[in-house]
């Protein structure tokens, strides 16, 4: 694994393909994904009859897909607007899957989408407020950094339906302020982080592979709590399976910066970790690189990451947060759209582990599926706050 770079899921066609791999019914169409790099010209920044605020992100684009037989007719009605965090739609893991639920309604719902890539922090409101001013049945919000964006722009859009990934409205003093316009989407990332961690703390005592060491680690991009939910449910995992473990942990303080995230990668290898879990999108690619560098496994989040580095990446921990986009775009046209707290859980499959590699154990396979099922059941119960 030496030097073997991580692969790069280039948006486009790319995406379009493993959106078809996901949802099956959508396989024949031909779906475009904004290029995270492009700059939209200045008509496409909002439609003429609600112009995005000046500070509003460069790239807004509509993923256009062929009327493919296997697609639903589209409905004109449905309108959909999703507004990514600063990792925008290449970050192979949060955006990306929001990006693919979004896909999936355009297809199976015929929903009339668009997406707008925020670049950093500031752009959230002008960004919802592009949709918002538009009429959107819904607008999503990807991200907990976006509570009081979200708060702001949807107590002035009332008849506007909102959806916050991972968080709730909260107003300026940071006080949650549930909104009934806004349907708040939260998962048990603990669930996760419990079923990977005793994956690693039983590979890491069964000195399998590369595992060679009694230490393991982990890197957070920001200490908000769905992070420190899958980090809290990581380390107990880890510990029930070998109480003797070490455990290092570090925080890139970024979701995109790469390099930040292999240096610190590096530094816990030289300490001795041999199994590193990623919980900062984009930046935590950085941190899967310096595994696949020094010869050491890495664990992915949110999305399966195997892909990026087959060698090297065991599992990952899965947050279907584009099951829980295409749901709620569903309950729209439905009519069962439900403000308030919705809850994403290994008792709706929408968090677990992705299927491990080869270098797993068949054995070590069967006793983390016995402790996800005992998670579901209510046996055991991760813990949501890291120790201190």
């Amino acid at each position: 694994m030496e030097g073997q770079p991580l692969r790069t899921l280039r948006m486009g066609f790319a995406v379009a393909a493993t959106a078809a791999i996901l949802f099956g019914a959508c396989s024949s169409a031909a779906t475009t994904a904004p290029a995270a790099s492009a700059a939209a010209p200045a008509s496409a920044a909002a439609p003429a009859s609600a112009a995005a605020p000046a500070s509003a992100a460069a790239v807004v684009a509509s993923p256009a897909a062929s009327a493919a037989a296997s697609c639903a007719t589209p409905d004109p009605t449905l309108t959909v607007g999703l507004v990514t965090d600063v990792g925008g739609l290449n970050d192979k893991s949060f955006n990306h899957l929001a990006y693919l639920g979004l896909q999936q309604a355009q297809c199976q719902l015929g929903a009339t989408v668009d997406v707008i890539q925020s670049s950093e922090q500031a752009q959230y409101v002008p960004n919802l407020t592009t949709f918002a001013q538009k009429g959107d049945k819904l607008v999503i919000a990807v991200g907990f950094l976006m509570a009081n964006a979200v708060y702001t722009v949807a107590k002035q859009y009332p008849n506007v339906k909102f959806a916050a990934i991972d968080t709730a409205p909260a107003d300026a003093k940071g006080n949650t302020v549930n909104l009934p316009n806004v349907a708040n989407l939260f998962f048990h990332e603990q669930e996760s982080g419990y079923t990977v961690g005793y994956l690693a703390g039983l590979m890491e005592k069964g000195k399998i592979g590369a595992a060679t060491s009694n230490i393991i680690s982990y890197m957070g991009g920001l200490a908000i709590p769905p992070v420190d939910r899958y980090i809290a449910g990581y380390i107990a995992g880890a510990k029930a399976a070998d109480p003797s473990i070490t455990i290092l942990g570090g925080y890139s303080q970024s979701f995109t910066d790469q390099t930040i995230g292999k240096s610190i990668g590096l530094n816990h290898i030289s300490r001795g970790s041999t199994i590193l879990f990623q919980v900062a999108g984009s930046s935590g690619l950085g941190y899967l690189q310096a595994a696949v560098d020094k010869g050491v496994y890495g664990i992915g989040v949110d999305a399966d990451q195997n892909y990026v580095a087959p060698a090297t990446i065991i599992t990952s921990a899965i947050k279907k947060v584009d099951v829980a986009v295409f749901l709620t775009i569903q309950a729209v046209k439905n009519g069962t759209y439900k403000g308030g707290d919705n809850e994403f859980s290994l008792q709706n499959n929408a968090t677990g582990f992705a299927p491990p590699n080869s270098v797993v154990p068949a054995d070590i396979v069967s006793q983390v599926q016995a402790v996800a099922d005992q998670i579901k059941s209510g046996a055991i119960v991760p813990p949501t706050t890291i120790p201190k």
